[in-house]
């Protein structure tokens, strides 16, 4: 018997239309994969810069250097905002994902840490601070370093915003 027995003339080249059907989609699907895989590293990058910038700030570290720590995490494009909200500092990153126009979308990440000079206190564990001098300046004051209407601090520039963030860049 031939192997063509059981096959009618209408069965022939029914493999190759159907390899021509799946062999796309098969593609198709595995570049979606690629792609989602890549947009769930981007938000872990996310997440890990906000963490570290957010980490940087709270340990009083200039604003420069705490910008910087958080973008060498950051995926490649990311925009990258410090600022303190009353004893917290939150740094948020956004980010596009990598892939074609209509596929872009925009990751988000934010990360807050308790300032550590707030946790400590003028007289926390490494003894007493240069806050306790009598001429060092309140940390309320028009003159302190973290105050909203101070713009030329030593750590970068210092602006309110509306939304109740004290920006640092």
């Amino acid at each position: 018997m031939s192997r063509t027995a059981g096959r009618g003339p209408a069965d022939r080249g029914s493999v190759s239309a159907e390899a021509a059907v799946v062999i796309p989609a098969l593609v198709l699907f595995t570049m979606a994969l690629v792609w989602a895989l890549t947009a769930a590293a981007a938000q872990i990058q996310c997440v890990d810069a906000a963490r570290i910038g957010a980490r940087a700030a709270a340990r009083s570290e200039p604003g420069a250097a705490a910008l910087a720590a958080a973008r060498s995490a950051a995926p490649r494009g990311a925009r990258v905002t410090v600022g303190r909200v009353g004893e917290l500092w939150r740094v948020r990153v956004e980010a596009p994902t990598p892939g074609p126009g209509p596929l872009t979308l925009t990751l988000k990440a934010e990360a807050a840490a308790l300032d550590e000079g707030e946790v400590s206190g003028p007289s926390g564990p490494s003894g007493p601070s240069d806050a306790d001098s009598p001429n060092s300046p309140s940390p309320n004051s028009p003159n302190s370093p973290n105050s909203p209407g101070n713009p030329g601090t030593a750590n970068g520039e210092t602006r309110a915003r509306p939304d109740g963030w004290v920006v640092r860049t």
